[in-house]
């Protein structure tokens, strides 16, 4: 007599996913909180590149045994001539990855956490204008609104004076580069669309973090060698906020984030991006003791405006999200 194990029914297991959804969302929204905690003993560089390198190590169990159970397997790309993917990943990292990461990083040590969470609510309407680019889709009236909005929102949160027309200047140069972040993840989002026709978005994740650690541990070594010889007098603070970027920034959330996307849709996945900022607001005012002001939420507000506008009255997008 056989027994068989049945499948766990499909609501339990979108339920399932949908926890894994909100805890890699959870995840992302502790970076901002975490960048801070580390700013006094580790530059921007080294806060990148440590955790990623470490991250290699960790992934690449789960790579390989993914790579052994699709053996075999044919590629989406099968009966297209094969890119060149060493140049496809060059250009995700330099143009992608890299800027996602560090100017995350060096924006949100010059503006609010909060603020930078914020600003992670323009991912969808910068994701809608690289369509345009990539995907050849039209630039709708409905997208420049969207466009419009998330420009002035960020301009808001920057600490516009809307009397005298004046910006906190610090918070400004740390909130562009939060939204070239932004643009950088967008890119990647977009343009990534061709290593996924020959990779696992997987294994796309680790031959990219490959890219990032090669491309910066020269300027890491040269440019911040004071951040290792701090390593040994690293206080727990920092510490903690170094693992906590290494193992749930650029690791476990990426691998729940994979994991959940087998049985949600990605459009659907994306939307659960804004609870980085219902998130991350909340951390860095508990954490970090940061309050932002009257004009600043506003801003925050019309951002979600933006996104709200080009996910409701747009087509859903086309392009498949593979990082925040």
């Amino acid at each position: 007599m056989t027994t068989s194990t049945a499948n766990p029914p499909q609501s339990q297991t979108k339920l399932i996913s949908w926890v894994l959804l909100f805890s890699c969302n959870l995840m992302w929204a502790l970076q901002f909180t975490c960048i801070k905690l580390v700013q006094d003993q580790a530059g921007p560089l080294f806060t990148v590149w440590f955790p990623t390198a470490i991250s290699l190590a960790v992934l690449y169990p789960f790579v390989r045994a993914e790579r052994k159970r699709n053996r075999g397997t044919t590629p989406l790309g099968a009966g297209k001539k094969r890119p060149n993917l060493f140049l496809i990943y060059l250009v995700l990292c330099l143009l992608g990855v890299i800027p996602g990461q560090l100017f995350m990083t060096w924006g949100t040590r010059l503006t609010l956490a909060s603020n930078a969470a914020l600003l992670t609510l323009t991912l969808p309407v910068t994701t809608a204008i690289f369509a345009v680019i990539f995907l050849k889709e039209k630039m709708t009236r409905v997208r420049w609104l969207s466009f419009a909005l998330a420009l002035f929102g960020v301009a808001l949160c920057s600490g516009l004076d809307v009397h005298s027309v004046r910006f906190d200047r610090t918070q400004l140069l740390g909130n562009l580069l939060v939204f070239g972040a932004i643009l950088g993840s967008s890119f990647y989002n977009s343009y990534g669309k061709a290593a996924l026709e020959w990779h696992s978005p997987m294994e796309m994740l680790f031959w990219t973090y490959v890219g990032l650690t090669a491309l910066m541990t020269p300027f890491v070594v040269t440019l911040e060698r004071q951040s290792f010889h701090n390593l040994p007098h690293f206080t727990l603070t920092t510490w903690a906020g170094l693992t906590m970027l290494m193992l749930f920034h650029t690791t476990l959330s990426m691998i729940l984030f994979l994991k959940a996307l087998k049985s949600i849709d990605a459009i659907q996945a994306a939307l659960s991006n804004y609870l980085i900022a219902f998130f991350g607001v909340p951390i860095a005012a508990i954490w970090l003791h940061e309050r932002i002001t009257l004009v600043e939420a506003l801003g925050g507000a019309l951002v979600l405006s933006s996104t709200l506008i080009i996910t409701l009255l747009e087509d859903p997008p086309r392009a498949e999200t593979v990082l925040p």
